[in-house]
């Protein structure tokens, strides 16, 4: 048989997904356990999650610290001995703070799960938080920190979200050295006792889990004592800044950071999925009109993207690329005049074709582990969302037409409304 390479290969479009269902329980504290449970392979992950982000605190980046020194000393062990305990069964600890939520994740064989589950339980309610680990800890930090301020990307940023919504915002806030420096291991247990220790947590288990793995954990987790009631958020969202650009300079740098962008919705917005579908026209693929313009057209620039980013209370687009400082104007002004064309002229049928069977097969590649498919349902769970709303997910993709996505162009991406930072120079 010869093959005709001059003829693309037949394909057949993704129209639809179906997942695992998710289980939900009650533990007898109340607490909610939900599970995925999938039995390919004997390994699981558990997710304690809290309300804990940078929402709740009182003190800048105490979230962050409350959370990781959670592993760094119990009243019974050392930081060693939990690193050795945690090494002996195999597993993996990961412990982590966002503007939202703070979790503690474990990856384990499902086999091992009786021998983890005693200390995740010590680390949640005896951790001690020893000044010489808290000091190793911060001194760390800082050291990333200060690597990370000398790079353009990293800073523009931090700049980036810091002017869209505030320096004090728990969706602008980021870690800085002089805060971080004056931090005190008070202030970080105060924020553990008052937003983690007896708190109400989520948890969400998926893998190998059975009847047996629910019992387990309701023996250790479901007999924890709970304290009840809700803990109010200490900020509230901040009205827009003013959307003068910024110019950060650096006489020293050959390039230039850009980052483009504005202050969004979250998922439950009715205009989500039109955003999304707008964005990834735009800048959201590797065959996208910015690449093809700024990079394959142009070649200022290695990769320029654009993204959707959803939180509980809020959102943000953002474009984001670096090129040489010669070019940045002029990327710049490339990057409206697509956004202009995408106002001014429909999407072609085939284009938008082809860009929602690249969100629907991306969709479905992100689904190949019990642990993705948890990632992608812990949205629902946590942020309120339909039950529907995966299962929905590729219809309302395709169900995105050229005329919204030019409306959805015209009322959110406006010049006037574009936040404009560049990092390097001009």
């Amino acid at each position: 048989m010869i093959i005709d390479r001059t003829q693309s290969p037949a394909y057949q479009s993704i129209q639809e997904v179906r997942l695992p269902t998710v289980q939900t329980q009650t533990l007898e504290n109340g607490l909610l356990l939900h599970t995925v449970a999938i039995q390919q392979q004997p390994v699981l992950r558990l997710e304690c999650i809290f309300d804990a982000g940078t929402w709740f605190e009182t003190t800048t980046n105490t979230a962050f610290f409350a959370m990781k020194m959670l592993a760094e000393g119990t009243q019974r062990l050392t930081s060693s001995q939990i690193s050795e305990y945690i090494d002996r069964y195999g597993a993996f600890l990961e412990l982590s703070s966002g503007p939202d939520r703070a979790s503690l994740v474990v990856y384990c064989l499902t086999k091992f799960l009786p021998n983890v589950l005693p200390l995740i339980r010590e680390l949640l309610t005896e951790p001690v938080f020893p000044e010489k680990e808290l000091e190793d800890l911060r001194n760390i930090t800082l050291q990333n920190l200060r690597v990370n301020y000398e790079k353009n990307a990293y800073l523009a940023g931090v700049l980036f979200r810091e002017k869209l919504f505030g320096f004090d915002h728990p969706y602008g806030r980021s870690q800085r050295p002089d805060i971080i420096e004056q931090l005190s291991r008070d202030e970080i247990v105060d924020f553990y006792e008052r937003v983690i220790r007896n708190r109400p947590f989520q948890i969400l288990v998926a893998g190998q889990v059975t009847e047996n793995e629910s019992i387990l954990i309701n023996k250790e987790l479901g007999q924890l004592s709970i304290r009840g009631g809700e803990i109010a958020p200490t900020h509230v969202i901040s009205l827009a800044s003013d959307q003068q650009p910024v110019l950060f300079e650096k006489s020293t740098s050959i390039q230039s950071s850009i980052r483009v962008g504005r202050r969004l919705f979250t998922r439950q917005h009715p205009d989500f999925f039109p955003m999304l579908v707008t964005n990834e026209v735009l800048g959201g693929y590797f065959g996208s009109r910015l690449m093809k313009n700024i990079r394959e057209e142009k070649g200022f620039t290695y990769g320029i993207s654009s993204n959707v980013v959803s939180f509980r209370r809020e959102g943000y687009f953002l474009i984001g690329t670096d090129v040489n400082k010669e070019n940045t104007q002029q990327t710049l002004d490339e990057i409206r005049k697509e956004i202009r064309l995408l106002q001014t002229e429909l999407v072609t049928t085939e284009e938008l074709e082809t860009v929602k069977n690249f969100m629907a097969g991306e969709f479905v590649g992100s689904l190949n582990t019990p642990f993705e498919i948890a990632d992608r349902y812990k949205v629902i769970l946590l942020d309120g969302l339909p039950a529907d709303f995966l299962t929905n997910y590729i219809a309302n993709l395709r169900a995105v037409t050229p005329e919204q996505i030019q409306a959805t162009t015209n009322q959110y991406l406006t010049d006037e409304d574009l936040l404009e930072v560049v990092v390097g120079g001009k």
